[in-house]
């Protein structure tokens, strides 16, 4: 499974701001729009961990049946 992600740049008076369209929270800022892609990158790897942390968390005592249900490309 491939999912494409939308990553949006916008120029701001410090550098550039990139936040992704489908993936709330994901947002970061850098000098360079290479330096912003980077830390957009950072930002997404970033929310995925915390998302499966709360999971984990929240479903620590519930009897669950987990497994792979595909590949995310960037």
């Amino acid at each position: 499974m491939k999912e494409k992600l939308t990553a949006i740049f916008q120029k701001s008076p410090y550098g550039y701001i990139g936040f992704v369209k489908e993936l709330p929270g994901a947002n970061t800022q850098g000098t360079t729009l290479e330096e912003t892609r980077k830390n957009l990158i950072e930002a997404i790897q970033l929310i995925l961990d915390a998302n499966r942390q709360l999971f984990e968390e929240e479903f620590k005592d519930i009897e669950i049946i987990k497994e792979e249900f595909g590949v995310v490309t960037v």
